[in-house]
């Protein structure tokens, strides 16, 4: 383990984390590692380590879904790290989860993609599945771009749309299952964080606005995402009652990162892949499964990858007219 000095966090590169460390540094230590997984030394010894091994210093992160690692394909300037070696990474499980953190560049933006996430149904804790997204924080990323697999509810609906997220439901959260948890850490963020506006309005017009002039108008669509957390696909009385709760679409992922992205001030974008048609009817003999899934990410992926590449190029450009 790493440890403070001072009120700083001291980098190989020179680079100070001032910004996340308050004068009380020892605030409930004590009760944080007893109640969370990861310490705020953990998170320093990862980013640390890859500022150690990389000159890229990224402004947009990636987080690539089951079948989606291609999106990191058409970077340039790539430098790949397997989880494995990346201290206290965790390490993808799933088929489709490559498990390579991948840094380049976009034209001119520095991009980290994540290679697979984590979930909860591998037996990692939500602490764990939400630590990649505190490491891009302190690495200085400032917007996030999630994508996952999900199953439509919604029956208008097909399989290879694509839902920009306006908003979720985070059902393992409603039984305590929840990534911000126990102590909070205020280098990160505040304790209670609205999450009202947790998928950027402005980026989402800009994905709306992207995709007709991709051509893409009619299978781009907006929803809401409902996380539960597997491993199994949902039963036909699950299904029904998520469509009256007004959920769009189901999947096993994203909820977590996007509540810690939002904790820690980052821009958040969803896209969602509809890979199968949820069943609502009894009488359906069709059954989903994780093959069907790659499938349509693999047909899906190279309009996915201009799309993303596109949007990173609009995100630079927005963010420069910001400031």
């Amino acid at each position: 383990m790493m440890h403070n000095k001072g009120n700083s966090c001291e980098l190989s590169d020179g680079a100070v984390l001032d910004c996340f460390i308050c004068s009380s540094s020892s605030h409930s230590s004590t009760a944080a590692s007893s109640l969370s997984c990861c310490s705020f030394e953990d998170y320093k010894l990862t980013t640390e380590w890859l500022l150690n091994h990389t000159s890229h210093r990224p402004k947009v992160a990636v987080i690539c879904s089951s079948g989606l690692g291609l999106l990191a394909e058409g970077a340039a300037n790539k430098q790949t790290f397997r989880y494995q070696d990346i201290p206290n990474f965790p390490v993808s499980t799933v088929a489709g989860h490559e498990g390579c953190l991948v840094f380049g560049t976009i034209e001119d933006t520095p991009c980290v993609f994540m290679q697979g996430h984590f979930h909860l149904y591998e037996g990692y804790s939500l602490c764990q599945v939400t630590f990649p997204v505190r490491i891009f924080k302190l690495m200085g990323v400032e917007s996030v771009l999630v994508t996952n697999a999900s199953g439509g509810i919604c029956p208008d609906f097909k399989v290879g749309d694509i839902m920009i997220i306006k908003d979720h439901i985070n059902l393992p959260g409603f039984a305590g299952q929840h990534p911000l948890c126990g102590p909070n850490d205020e280098r990160f963020g505040i304790r209670f964080p609205c999450m009202s506006d947790a998928y950027s309005k402005d980026l989402r017009r800009l994905a709306l606005d992207v995709g007709s002039e991709l051509g893409c108008r009619d299978f781009i669509r907006e929803g809401v995402y409902c996380m539960v957390s597997g491993p199994n696909f949902e039963t036909i009385a699950e299904a029904r009652m998520l469509l009256i709760l007004g959920c769009d679409s189901v999947g096993m992922s994203t909820v977590p990162e996007v509540t810690v992205a939002k904790h820690c001030g980052l821009r958040v974008l969803g896209l969602s892949l509809i890979t199968n048609k949820v069943s609502l009817d009894y009488s359906r003999e069709e059954k989903v499964n994780h093959d069907e899934v790659l499938q349509i990410s693999k047909m899906r992926a190279e309009l996915l990858q201009k799309l993303v590449f596109t949007l990173i190029c609009r995100f630079q450009q927005q963010s420069i007219n910001t400031h």
